[in-house]
């Protein structure tokens, strides 16, 4: 696993950003086609709680009588907000061991997640819909600079970008508004990477990540900050910084 730095997010941070922003998760099983999740969460005992519907085959081998665990795989896809050439910026495996979640723990189960994850899915549980546990043993993740292994424990360690909830708004907020920025930041860039189109991809609080689009291919750079941000305001003043704009204003993204 990669450390944490003052330029990037760890490995283990990322996946935890992908798991919370990413909206499908398909979970399959060995025998059985993949089911695309009504809802899944990593909670911080190591398990990821999903949702999938009560006649899925998925749940049906799951739940069979012996009571030992399935090995599954949840596979989760982190999409950029925007409609770019090749929208996925990562992707990510947890790998485990699939339980039913018992019936008469069905529902303390749903409130449980829906304190910490609020989502339309669990007040289908019972009907229709049922919860699994995906026990974790590994993750992986993989995006245009390969593959690599996360560590469990450091998984369950780190937390998801403080931005995660409100990097769509930004993102399209920038790609709209904004072009003029855009334009300030790519003078950061080598001037072969400047002939593409070039879009906003990715923000969290250590920087900004820009696709370039070109007859050549895609490219991704990304452009840090010169030091990790907290709240709304640091983001602000630190992409006008980045883009040698420290007094352009209005960069808040609309509610």
């Amino acid at each position: 696993m990669i450390g944490a730095t003052t330029t990037g997010p760890s490995t283990a941070e990322r996946v935890r950003s992908a798991c919370a922003r990413a909206e499908g998760a398909r979970l399959a099983i060995e025998g059985s086609e993949p089911v695309v999740t009504l809802l899944h969460h990593l909670r911080s005992n190591g398990e990821v709680i999903v949702a999938v519907t009560e006649d899925s085959e998925v749940a049906t081998l799951a739940c069979r009588p012996s009571g030992a665990g399935v090995p599954a795989v949840l596979e989760l896809t982190d999409h950029a907000p925007l409609e770019l050439r090749e929208s996925v910026r990562s992707l990510v495996w947890l790998r485990g061991e699939l339980r039913p979640v018992p019936a008469s723990l069905m529902r303390p189960m749903a409130g449980a997640v829906a304190a910490e994850h609020p989502h339309p899915a669990l007040l289908d549980i019972g009907h229709g819909t049922i919860l699994l546990r995906l026990i974790l043993s590994s993750s992986v993740v993989a995006d245009n600079t390969g593959a690599e292994p996360v560590d469990v424990e450091h998984l369950l360690a780190a937390e998801p970008d403080p931005f995660w909830e409100m990097e769509t708004s930004w993102l399209q907020h920038l790609d709209i508004d904004h072009p003029e920025l855009i334009d300030q930041l790519a003078r950061r860039l080598p001037p072969s990477l400047r002939r593409g189109r070039i879009r906003p991809l990715g923000i969290d609080r250590y920087g900004i990540s820009l696709r370039i689009e070109s007859d050549h291919g895609d490219n991704d750079v990304r452009l840090p900050f010169g030091q990790p941000v907290d709240d709304s305001m640091a983001l602000s003043r630190a992409l006008r910084v980045l883009a040698g704009c420290p007094f352009l204003n209005g960069l808040r993204a609309r509610s």
